[in-house]
């Protein structure tokens, strides 16, 4: 099955925090690779060194998170995937729909047009809204 990760989940994974048990566990549940896409990497880096403005993580435990998910990265733990037009598209149409109905954030709805786009059946997520909006669009959502 395939199975795509939200940031809170891979932030999750490589940085300990209150969902970090939680988060090891779905990796134990599911098949490699999970997926994820290069701008989700790019929010990872962002929200490390917003750890490290706010003075709750070092640099070097942020140079370790990113030597980690790397090192996954290049030995198909994850699969990192470009967003496409297409998927923008998509995620317009989501946004159309459910954020009128849900309250989601724009990137809340771009993720998970970009499980969709990515062929997941299911969503990783640590963000209780983003899970909804899954769920919403047919998405079978691990927490």
């Amino acid at each position: 099955m395939n199975v795509y990760a939200d940031t809170s989940v891979l932030f999750s994974l490589y940085v300990p925090d209150a969902n970090s048990s939680a988060a090891a566990a779905m990796m134990k549940r599911i098949k490699p690779p999970l997926l994820a896409t290069d701008f989700a990497e790019f929010e990872l880096t962002n929200a490390l060194n917003g750890r490290i403005f706010r003075k709750e993580l070092r640099p070097s435990e942020e140079q370790a998170a990113l030597h980690f998910f790397s090192k996954d990265v290049h030995a198909g733990v994850i699969r990192i995937a470009p967003i496409s037009g297409a998927t923008f598209a998509h995620a317009r149409r989501i946004a159309r729909t459910q954020t009128r109905l849900l309250g989601t954030h724009a990137l809340d709805v771009l993720h998970v047009a970009s499980a969709l786009a990515l062929r997941a059946r299911s969503f990783c997520t640590f963000d209780a809204r983003q899970a909804k909006l899954a769920a919403a669009e047919g998405l079978l959502v691990q927490k």
